[in-house]
């Protein structure tokens, strides 16, 4: 007779016997209820033993952490290292946990994802990930659209080199990748703004250093994204992070004094067409880590853990509710939680598309801030030395990062601007960009992502170039490229977002040609006061058709708008999408 047992008899087993331990007191099974304080492996243990009690079954990838802490595995990567071997199985996961990604096949070398708060660098320490980038990777970094760095090609025997080198600069990237809190953002400008309510550096300073010091909040359900937004010039983008604090300003009618507060906002994931919904909470400054705190306690001890699909804090709000989950974020807390009316607080002040870019007053009186146009966000090592001896020399020495994938200088003597721009321009960058050039933001694509199903930066490059040649636009556009449904590129929240995809050759002579790279066209997205997931136009455009298609639809959006002052999202959402296929397909000029 076999001894096998069913896979329904297996997971039945599980059930009962993950029961048991929780009804017996099992070390760290006991609940929350007992009045114990848990030990941070005790937190994902207790989640994984009540999904498997309910009849669940814990996903490969949380079968891995339940089996190995990723921050168990650094003599296993040092040795591994010394073999001149890239991981395989479980342990590129593993590895994502240091910020380290084995990018192949896209690359055959690791991506190292730093981390620092808010994005904004120290010259030291810009000057320093150039160093290890010439040194142990491609010779130069990506920003991101988490106000962060990324170096690409490093070879099978350099990660802890790489790693070390960053530590030795102040910057820890532990968490800065698998199911961890990501990078925590904040407004690129805080502390010069001349628009912010309040600076947010302390704050992400904080939180990082929170989350850093720990350990229950490593090896979440799924990955985190915390964001404060300042009320700047400049957006967070707090809308599309699992947790954004918004800095508001109570109205003079109301109960409460007329200082900074932040509105609590939960939920946002735009590349699963969501954004962070309000919760009525209304928190001092001082309050929010301890919050940010306590909801990720809630996550980490509800979200799934047996399907990686929903398993983001999304869907725990959708099976909960707001209110059965602000209840039990209340009990983390030795406060009570404000609740206030969004109504009650004053219209947070407009946020200004092409802020991040070119000359701009700040709130240092007789001071500048500088923003650097980057392609794409590409950045060599000569550049990133070049311009961390900007900072130094005409600056307050920080060099700040932001979700639109640039630099920023600030502290510059206002006589001292055109200098500075000439010695920017002598590095190959500039402070100028067109109104499409601006807003454009690509994802890595794949040239160094295996996800990616095209060369995003590549296109959007070419992109844009075609459609300066031929249109002069009078107000910015934001033109998001991404390669994947990950959406690292947040194309539902741009003016025009592009979703690689993979399509027949439009030129191919036969049946059988390899596809090629091709995109998803979406219109009318937008963030903050404007927020709305963008519907789509177009599916399946190749991409070398791509620039005529978009100069098509700019063309139509020239012709037929209500007048010139009305913008490209407030043009297209007034149209509904048959009718603008119809204008497009109706244009004599149609250059696709």
């Amino acid at each position: 007779m076999s001894n096998d047992f069913t896979d329904e008899q297996q997971r039945y087993l599980q059930g009962v016997t993950a029961g048991l331990h929780i009804a017996r007191g099992v070390p760290g099974m006991t609940g929350l209820g007992a009045g114990k304080r848990l030990a941070p492996d005790d937190w994902h243990a207790q989640a994984r033993i009540r999904a498997q009690a309910a009849g669940g079954e814990l996903s490969a990838l949380e079968q891995a952490k339940a089996e190995r802490n990723p921050n168990d595995i650094w003599d296993d990567m040092a040795a591994r290292a010394a073999r001149g071997e890239y991981p395989t199985g479980d342990d590129v996961f593993l590895m994502k946990a240091f910020g380290l990604f084995y990018v192949a096949p896209a690359q055959d070398g690791y991506m190292c994802r730093l981390r620092l708060p808010g994005g904004i660098f120290s010259s030291h320490q810009f000057r320093g990930v150039a160093d290890l980038a010439q040194s142990y990777g491609g010779g130069y970094a990506h920003v991101t659209t988490r106000c962060n760095l990324q170096i690409r090609e490093i070879g099978a025997g350099d990660p802890l080199k790489v790693l070390m080198g960053l530590y030795d600069l102040g910057i820890i990237n532990r968490g800065a990748g698998a199911d961890n809190v990501r990078n925590i953002t904040g407004s690129p400008l805080a502390g010069i703004d001349p628009q912010e309510l309040i600076d947010t550096t302390d704050l992400a300073r904080a939180m990082h250093h929170h989350i850093l010091h720990h350990r229950e909040f490593n090896g979440l359900p799924r990955k985190f994204n915390i964001a404060f937004d300042s009320g700047g010039r400049v957006s967070a983008l707090e809308g599309t992070n699992d947790v954004g604090f918004v800095a508001v300003m109570p109205k003079n009618d109301g109960p409460l004094p007329r200082r900074p507060y932040f509105r609590l906002l939960l939920g946002g994931i735009t590349g699963h067409r969501d954004f962070a919904r309000d919760t009525g909470v209304m928190l001092e400054a001082d309050e929010c880590v301890a919050v940010a705190s306590a909801v990720l306690k809630v996550f980490l001890a509800n979200g799934d853990r047996t399907s990686r699909d929903t398993a983001r804090l999304k869907y725990l709000l959708d099976r909960w509710g707001f209110e059965p989950f602000m209840a039990e974020v209340q009990k983390h807390l030795p406060f009570t939680l404000r609740r206030y009316p969004l109504a009650r607080c004053e219209a947070r002040a407009p946020v200004q598309k092409a802020g991040h870019v070119g000359v701009h007053d700040q709130a240092q009186r007789g001071r500048r801030y500088v923003g650097v146009v980057l392609p794409v966000g590409k950045l060599s090592a000569d550049q990133m030395r070049g311009l961390a001896d900007l900072a130094d020399r005409y600056g307050d020495g920080k060099l700040r990062t932001t979700v639109w994938q640039n630099v920023i200088l600030g502290g510059i003597a206002k006589a001292e601007v055109k200098t500075l721009q000439q010695e920017i321009e002598a590095l190959g960058l500039h402070i100028r960009a067109s109104h499409l050039r601006a807003g454009l933001v690509a994802c890595t694509g794949s040239f160094g992502c295996k996800f990616a199903n095209a060369d995003t930066k590549h296109h959007a490059l070419q992109a844009v170039a075609h459609l300066e040649e031929k249109l002069q636009l009078e107000q910015p556009i934001n033109i998001h490229f991404t390669g994947c449904h990950h959406s690292c590129a947040q194309h539902y929240i741009g003016d025009i977002g592009l979703l690689g995809c993979r399509v027949d050759d439009p030129d191919a002579a036969d049946d059988d040609a390899d596809p090629v790279d091709g995109f998803h066209v979406f219109i009318g997205g937008g963030y903050g006061a404007n927020e709305s997931i963008a519907r789509t136009l177009r599916e399946s455009v190749p991409a070398s058709q791509l620039p005529g298609y978009l100069q098509q639809l700019l063309t139509a959006f020239k012709a037929h708008r209500a007048n010139k002052d009305e913008t490209f999202v407030a043009f297209v959402r007034r149209h509904a999408v048959a009718d603008l296929r119809a204008m497009l397909d109706a244009d004599p000029a149609k250059a696709a």
